[in-house]
């Protein structure tokens, strides 16, 4: 396997992450997750700077529209935090946009509306997205009895 960028740092934030689907579980709106993360955060000393607004350019030219990440962790890390049923591709492409904009590599994308927390490393090296999902797999443990 490839050495993973920033491998330590996304370990923190989705353990701060765990923590808080741990203690808050699912069914809140995204705003309560945005608000216990950034204690989780601070409680951790994980640099992060919360609804920070990110400039977008178009051909070269600054766009009058600009973003806001949920978070800028470290530095260097765009952590985008969900509360819906289940990740979809469309917020993978949402958050690779926000990498290509930035000009940041690295991001995690967090859901808390599931019943298990969801997530995902998502890295833009050379212009070329790519998704490591380091979650165990579900296994089935169900039992045939006779």
């Amino acid at each position: 396997m490839a050495k993973l960028i920033l491998k330590d740092e996304v370990y923190a934030i989705v353990g701060a992450a765990m923590e808080v689907h741990r203690e808050k579980g699912c069914g809140f709106a995204e705003p309560v997750y945005q608000e216990c993360m950034e204690i989780e955060l601070a409680d951790r000393k994980i640099a992060a700077e919360a609804q920070k607004e990110m400039k977008i350019f178009y051909k070269g030219r600054l766009l009058k529209k600009t973003y806001l990440a949920d978070f800028i962790a470290y530095g260097k890390i765009i952590v985008e935090l969900k509360a819906l049923d289940k990740l979809t591709p469309r917020e993978e492409a949402q958050v690779i946009n926000y990498l290509k904009s930035s000009g940041l590599e690295v991001a995690v994308l967090i859901n808390f509306g599931a019943s298990s927390l969801e997530w995902k490393r998502i890295v833009l090296t050379g212009g070329k997205p790519e998704t490591v999902d380091l979650q165990p797999k579900a296994q089935n443990n169900s039992r045939k009895f006779a």
